[in-house]
């Protein structure tokens, strides 16, 4: 593509000097000769100032916030705002894949996974073409790529959807973060559904505060034809309210009979929910494979959307009748006859925590156990409202580590000790993971429910020198295989 056809997609009327574009970039050690390169304003790092480094490499164009005076460089283009020019930008080189695609955009705090992964199940069993873009991973058909980021860089969001076009993808179904919306990774992309989950406190290190967070999440819904939305939650309500009458909307409930779909006579099992889904004129029974209530909300929200896409009640409930569960999502672990069970799961928020927490003590196990840890470089106030979310419902807890970073693993430990106060459940602090794990592992009681929290579908862990592989499905299994050797010898 020619710099001034590129150019059009910002609006830009100058005459810069042409030239066969090969790549539009924002990392100035991606550029290539014929790369464009945009000036990002990052937390860290303003990319003006890599702009010379990124001539120097051949860069034929530097689209920039400001003028900046380079050497070697007569195409300097100037825009209000490069990170919405970026994404434009990054569409056009890729030839507007997105434009051919309807797009599926799941938001909230807790259970975009999951609902993501539902809404792809439903419509491919419903004879669609469906592409994936995920915490877990990109799929392309069966292709698995993996993700770097919930929501992709833009660059590398269009060579996806470009790919998933090529593939013969009808639909994209995607996880859209907070962080994507407020840094505008999905500025020009038109939603045909957009789903709100829920919002609780998380990622306040990054926004700030709650309606921060919340206006990030609710541009979503701004480039969105048909909404889906939680009555039961109340930042949900306010987005009901912003755009009732103003695009077409449903809306789904566990408690609230206001909602358009809901659930009822619900029925709680360790590996799976039955329950009845009543909509206006229309019911039906739903045994679906993922237990706690909160996978009722997600299983509804997954439903609402594919049925705003024009799939019928009954494919709907088709899918979901079908589906076999997500990994890390409140998923049973292979525990063969070791006398108890284990759970891993993602949640790794207070929400988060107390919804896996609270479902699966209705379960009324001998024991509920839990094993978890807090992130380190992540908001610090939300450490003891984890641990109290997990004290208010667990019999015994096991303090450890999550992804502690940069940071001391003992004080993110520390930091989150007075949330044991109100409950005074009896705890167990071990720094180390995998020792942590060994010693649940080695104490489970025949009847007990243990849950490992907030790795989930993770394979590794972020400690101060590197990352390691990490993967608690085989660790898992791996420590019980050598505890039954151990026993047999």
């Amino acid at each position: 593509m020619r710099l001034r056809q590129l150019l059009q997609a910002i609006g830009y009327g100058g005459e810069p000097t042409d030239c066969e574009v090969a790549s539009v970039t924002c990392d100035s050690r991606r550029v290539e000769p014929g790369s464009v390169f945009v000036c990002i304003k990052g937390l860290k790092f303003d990319g003006h100032d890599h702009a010379q480094k990124a001539v120097e490499a051949g860069a034929c164009a530097v689209v920039a916030e400001h003028p900046l005076t380079l050497n070697g460089c007569e195409n300097v283009i100037v825009t209000k705002d490069t990170r919405e020019a970026y994404a434009l930008l990054s569409a056009a080189i890729c030839g507007f894949p997105a434009k051919g695609l309807k797009l599926i955009g799941v938001t909230g705090t807790n259970g975009k996974t999951t609902i993501t992964n539902l809404i792809k199940h439903i419509l491919e069993s419903a004879g669609k073409r469906v592409g994936l873009i995920g915490t877990i991973h990109n799929q392309i058909g069966d292709m698995l790529i993996p993700a770097k980021h919930t929501t992709p860089d833009p660059g590398e969001l269009h060579v996806l959807f470009k790919r998933m076009a090529a593939a013969g993808c009808e639909y994209v179904v995607m996880e859209a973060s907070s962080h994507a919306m407020d840094q505008k990774r999905l500025f020009g992309c038109e939603f045909e559904a957009a789903v709100f989950t829920n919002l609780t406190q998380d990622h306040l290190d990054y926004h700030g505060t709650m309606e921060n967070y919340f206006e990030a999440k609710a541009k979503l819904f701004a480039q969105a034809k048909n909404l889906v939305i939680n009555y039961d939650d109340p930042y949900g309500q306010r987005l009901i309210e912003r755009y009732q009458g103003k695009k077409n909307m449903i809306t789904y409930a566990v408690e609230d009979d206001r909602a358009d779909y809901v659930a009822k006579n619900i029925k709680f099992a360790l590996s799976s929910n039955k329950f009845a889904l009543v909509g206006s004129g229309v019911i039906a029974r739903v045994n679906f494979c993922m237990p706690g209530r909160f996978s009722v909300e997600n299983a509804l929200a997954a439903a609402c959307a594919c049925m705003a896409l024009g799939l019928s009640f009954e494919e709907a409930v088709e899918g979901l009748n079908t589906c076999t569960g997500v990994r890390g999502r409140t998923e049973v672990l292979d525990t063969g006859d070791a006398g108890f069970t284990v759970i891993c799961d993602y949640a790794h928020s207070p929400d988060g925590l107390e919804k896996v927490m609270g479902a699966l003590k209705e379960l009324h196990p001998k024991r509920l156990v839990a094993l978890f840890g807090c992130a380190g470089n992540r908001d610090r106030t939300k450490r003891p409202k984890m641990t109290a979310a997990v004290a208010k419902y667990a019999d015994f807890a096991i303090f450890t580590s999550d992804n502690p970073r940069d940071e001391d693993p003992m004080q993110i430990i520390e930091d989150g000790l007075p949330g044991f106060e109100e409950y005074k459940i009896p705890y167990k602090v071990i720094v180390d993971r995998y020792q942590a794990i060994q010693w649940a592992l080695d104490h489970a009681q025949p009847g007990d429910l243990l849950v490992l929290a907030g790795k989930g579908h993770e394979d590794y862990q972020v400690l101060d020198f590197g990352t390691i592989g990490f993967d608690e499905h085989e660790i898992v299994k791996d420590l019980l295989q050598k505890k039954k050797n151990k026993a047999k010898s």
